[in-house]
């Protein structure tokens, strides 16, 4: 028996679906990425793994690892932390705190993700750091986000203050910003809250920067950032229905600029494209060759659902390809995975599911076995013979 990889290209199980191509976003920012929550489907990536300055981005970071401190209970909502003059000494974008304060966990959270205090992660950076200091906060950071597979992120400070060779990429960011939305359900909520005062003294520093929260678009997150380097960025979730969206662009060169695209970048993932279930659990897609068994083929059915997102107004049929190596060796066992179910909508990443032998195949008897082999040389012999001739 000589093993090969068969390819067998056909319509999908659904083959009534219609399919088009997916019309790319033309972005103004220098760097942007789109993803489908549900599916995982990267919608848009450009320069999406560039290491550039994330400015208050960053912050998201911050707000991970102390969220993770919370939930195992090294910090507590309540509890109330002293603020340094390291701290204090922040300037931009802050709460305006004051060395030898106390502020609660809360307030210090609220106002990272609402008012965008450098001073309030700072306190946060030192209360978790190894060492009591910020830069040993960045350290655990990066690591942590290492670990996370945030390949593309090094930090130095808790806040994106610039500093050459604090980066991150905004596949990171997306990546971040989908880690916060399931990890902490609990917390997601605040990113939500459009004012926050902290300070009756400074009653004008309340609003949150997010452009797109109260535009009835679903925006419910997360984090806004501008440096004069960074540009204005924006990392970004907006529900409707069922479907989320992530996105992250940064390199725009005004506030209007960066509430402009992030919106139509919203508008753009909802309307022109669509979750459609494809294959359904325990259907039969193909059938595969078999060697020396009972049947020689094997009906191969998917193991679970598959739900696509695809570009609306479809005008094709969706295609697909069965991979397997074969002829498949007898016996078969029914749910022995076989072969896989490769689609790719023009212009999305591709899906692979695995397919399952729907039947039990037994292997042939000795009279099966004998008509297989005595077929085999007939061919051969039929083939010399020609030839010769």
């Amino acid at each position: 028996m000589i093993l090969a990889l068969r390819r067998l290209t056909m319509s999908a199980a659904a083959a009534a679906l219609l399919a088009s191509q997916a019309h790319a976003f033309d972005t103004r920012a220098q760097a942007a990425f789109v993803m489908d929550f549900g599916t995982g489907t990267v919608l848009l990536a450009k320069n999406a793994d560039d290491q550039l300055p994330p400015a208050s981005m960053s912050k998201l970071m911050t707000l991970y690892m102390a969220f993770e401190a919370v939930r195992d209970g090294r910090l507590k909502m309540d509890e109330e932390l002293r603020v340094s003059q390291h701290a204090m000494d922040y300037t931009g974008s802050t709460l305006f705190l004051r060395a030898g304060e106390r502020v609660s966990v809360k307030d210090l959270i609220r106002g990272i993700i609402v008012l965008s205090g450098n001073d309030a992660c700072a306190v946060i950076a030192e209360a978790l750091s190894p060492d009591g200091t910020e830069v040993g906060f960045a350290r655990m950071m990066t690591q942590r986000a290492q670990q996370m597979g945030m390949t593309n992120s090094v930090f130095l400070n808790s806040n994106g203050w610039p500093e050459r060779g604090h980066v991150m990429s905004m596949r990171d960011l997306s990546l971040l910003a989908r880690k916060l939305i399931e990890d902490f359900p609990e917390f997601y909520p605040m990113f939500a809250e459009t004012e926050f005062l902290f300070d009756e003294n400074e009653s004008q520093n309340r609003y949150n920067r997010n452009p797109l929260l109260g535009l009835g678009i679903g925006a419910d997150g997360l984090k806004t950032g501008h440096t004069q380097e960074a540009g204005y960025g924006l990392v970004g979730s907006a529900k409707q229905g069922d479907r989320r969206v992530i996105f992250s662009v940064t390199g725009l060169p005004t506030t209007q600029s960066r509430a402009e695209e992030s919106e139509a970048i919203v508008n753009w993932a909802f309307r022109q494209f669509a979750e459609r279930q494809v294959v359904s659990e325990g259907a039969v897609i193909a059938s595969a060759e078999v060697w020396l068994g009972a049947k020689d083929s094997v009906e191969l059915m998917a193991d679970q659902d598959l739900t696509l997102l695809l570009p609306t107004g479809g005008t094709a049929p969706l295609k697909a390809e069965v991979v397997y190596t074969g002829p498949i060796q007898a016996p078969v066992e029914e749910g022995q995975k076989l072969a896989e179910l490769i689609i790719q909508p023009e212009g999305l990443p591709e899906t692979r599911i695995p397919l399952m032998a729907a039947e039990s195949v037994a292997a042939g008897g000795f009279v099966d076995r004998i008509m297989v082999v005595s077929q085999i040389l007939l061919e051969r012999f039929s083939g010399a013979s020609g030839d010769a001739m």
